[in-house]
Parts: structure tokens; C-alpha cells; sequence
């Protein structure tokens, strides 16, 4: 599936208060998703000694889907589609790579 295809069926699917004026509500409910993937992968770590079964990997992978619907939904209310977002980033990171500064922190790079 085409980024832009996603992100218009996940449109669809938004239900929550002010929906197009709203950044609080996909933004909170990125961070809480993306919480639930490090929470379970994270318990593999605890209680499994860190070997990852096939039902936790597959439940990580339904969590991270949940966290691309997150960003569909919050790029659009910030007026960005997907495909502007994951090329704007792919071009980032190959001129860190050109420019040796892949690794490293701080966002201008």
C-alpha cells in the first residue's frame, strides 16, 4: 500500500473532538502507541530473557501499526501527507550520510 493511500483510509477511520484543528489528540495518542511497543518489548527483556516469540513479535507489529496511524493522522493535521514526511526524512539522513554525521545527536546535523 501507497503511503498516501494509507494515510487517506486512516482519515477514514479518525473519530476524535475537533478532528482538523486538533495536533493534541494524534500526538498523545502517538506517544502513549509507541509507549505499548516499548512496554512489550521491554517484558520480553524482563521475562523472556530477551528472545522474541512469534505472538510478542507479531503483538509488537499490531502496535506498530497502530503508531503509523498516529503519524497518518497527526501529519495531516499538521498539513503534511505521509509521503512528503518519509521523504523529507530519507533525504535528511542520506545528507547526514554524505556529510559523515549520520551518528551523532542534535537535530542539525
Amino acid at each position: 500500500m501507497d503511503l498516501a493511500d494509507y494515510q487517506t483510509a486512516a482519515l477514514h477511520t479518525a473519530v476524535y473532538p475537533n478532528q482538523g484543528a486538533n495536533f493534541a489528540y494524534p500526538a498523545l495518542g502517538l506517544a502513549g502507541e509507541a509507549g505499548e511497543v516499548a512496554d512489550k518489548l521491554k517484558k520480553v527483556i524482563r521475562d523472556n530473557d530477551g528472545v522474541l516469540t512469534d505472538p510478542v513479535r507479531d503483538a509488537v507489529a499490531k502496535e506498530l501499526g497502530d503508531v503509523l496511524w498516529y503519524v497518518a493522522v497527526l501529519a495531516h493535521e499538521l498539513d503534511y501527507d505521509l509521503n512528503t514526511i518519509a521523504n523529507n526524512n530519507i533525504d535528511k539522513l542520506a545528507s547526514r550520510m554524505e556529510r559523515g554525521v549520520l551518528t551523532g545527536s542534535g537535530d542539525n546535523r
